[in-house]
Formats: structure tokens, C-alpha cells, sequence
């Protein structure tokens, strides 16, 4: 398997996106950590479908967002229990509340840019220590379509995802030296709880609706979010480092909108 012995850690890992990737990566040989904030129930259902692909699998309670220090905790316990640290998928994200900036909460901007973005800078820097040891190392940033699209009402979604790829962008040029990839993965609208959220904030009570205008009839799974991931990760994807990978059917702007 051409990631036996690596090991990732996964934001928010236990159900859509991130459990696509955990999926992915477990598939191609890593073994996998999860990180979730407060569904223990539900994220515990990733390492047990990790498991059966023969790979070991734990997980780990943070809220990301809350602060640096138990961020950096958690990922030290997850280098130390596996005994090593190859791989962070900053995957973890809220979705904006869907009101405008005139009626919109600060603490709800606030609140939206403390786990998409700061979430993933306190668990970048916490990883870094231990993908410089890894020989190789990889950074994934799971982004959205929302930063091209920046539709109104979704302005701490499309800041807080702005704001982490250029993260990313920097760790690519920072962390080259030391062996680190840093890649984007930027998905249009993905079947998952989230997707059915922004469903409900636009007037659509069932999701699965929009396949029929969808690229290739369908909407995004979390499996073609993993797949991107696993071959950045692989040796397929050795020499991308900076890169923006778009997982959207080719087409970024056939939902419908929001109204201004």
C-alpha cells in the first residue's frame, strides 16, 4: 500500500468531508486520526470503517477553535500515540449563519473565523514540529467554492476560507525547505449535513433536488473530496506543492443563490 506506515490526522473526521478523507487515505494504507469537537458518537464511526480497511484508527476530542494550547496537546497525543505525525488535514469548518452583513452578529463572524481559520492555524503550527521529522510531510487545506463565488450573505464562510488558503500558500513557500507539501482542496456543494443546511437557507428542503442541475447528476460526495486529498498525499502528487485543486465537475456556479 503506498501510505503504509504514514500516518494523518483529520479535522472534524468523523462524518462528511472529513470522514470521506479519513476514508480515502485508510484505503491508500495511512492510518488515521480523528479529531472532533463535540459528536463523540458520530465520530466514532470513522475509525470503525477505517478498521475494517485494516488500518489503525483513534480519536481525539478538541474544539480546534477554542485556543492553541489543547490544539497543541492533542496533536502532540496523536504523534505520540502512533509515533509519528505525516499527514493534517485541516478539515473542520462552520458555515455562516446565511444573514447579511448589516444584519448579521459579530459573535457570529467571530465565532465562524475562530474554527475555519484559527482552527486551522493552531493545528498547522502544532503539526509542524512533526511533519519536519516525517521526511515527507503534507498539509491539505479542505477550502470551499465560496472564495471564488463570495455570494452575499456568506461573508465569515468565504472570509474564514479566503483567509486559510492563504495559509496554505505561505506554508507551501515556508515549509518547502523542509520537506512539506501544502496543497488546497476546493470543493463545489458537497452531500453532506452542511449541504443541507445552506439547502435550508436558500429555501430547498431536500438537497438531493439538485442533482438534476449538478455536474454529471449529481452532487459532490465526500468520497471525490477524499480522493483529491489521497493523491496529494501520495506519491502521485510528490512535486504539487501551492496548488489549488478544484473538486467541482468543472462547473462552480450552478447552485442557486442566496438573495442580496
Amino acid at each position: 500500500m503506498p501510505m503504509a506506515g504514514r500516518v494523518a490526522l483529520i479535522t472534524g473526521g468523523g462524518r462528511g468531508i472529513g470522514k470521506g478523507c479519513a476514508l480515502s487515505l485508510a484505503e491508500a494504507g495511512a492510518d488515521i486520526a480523528i479529531n472532533y469537537a463535540a459528536d463523540r458518537a458520530s465520530a466514532e464511526t470513522t475509525p470503525r470503517a477505517v478498521e475494517a480497511l485494516g488500518r489503525r484508527a483513534r480519536v481525539y476530542q478538541c474544539d480546534i477553535g477554542a485556543g492553541f494550547d489543547p490544539v497543541r496537546r492533542m496533536v502532540d497525543s496523536v504523534a505520540s500515540d502512533f509515533g509519528r505525525l505525516d499527514i493534517l488535514v485541516n478539515n473542520a469548518g462552520a458555515l455562516s449563519s446565511g444573514l447579511s452583513i448589516h444584519d448579521g452578529d459579530v459573535e457570529g463572524v467571530r465565532d465562524v473565523m475562530d474554527l475555519n481559520y484559527w482552527g486551522a492555524y493552531y493545528c498547522t503550527k502544532a503539526a509542524l514540529p512533526h511533519l519536519r521529522k516525517a521526511g515527507r510531510g503534507d498539509l491539505v487545506f479542505v477550502s470551499a467554492i465560496i472564495v471564488e463565488r463570495r455570494s452575499a450573505n456568506r461573508l465569515s464562510y468565504a472570509a474564514s476560507k479566503l483567509a486559510m488558503e492563504g495559509l496554505a500558500s505561505v506554508a507551501a513557500k515556508e515549509e518547502r525547505r523542509h520537506g512539506i507539501r501544502s496543497n488546497v482542496v476546493r470543493p463545489s456543494l458537497v452531500a453532506t449535513d452542511m449541504a443541507d443546511e445552506v439547502g435550508r437557507q436558500v429555501g430547498i428542503s431536500d438537497i438531493s433536488t439538485l442533482n438534476a442541475l449538478a455536474p454529471y447528476g449529481r452532487l459532490c460526495r465526500p468520497d471525490d473530496v477524499g480522493n483529491a486529498v489521497a493523491f496529494l498525499c501520495s506519491d502521485a502528487g510528490e512535486y504539487i506543492n501551492g496548488a489549488v485543486i478544484q473538486v467541482d465537475g468543472g462547473d462552480n456556479d450552478w447552485w442557486p443563490r442566496p438573495k442580496a
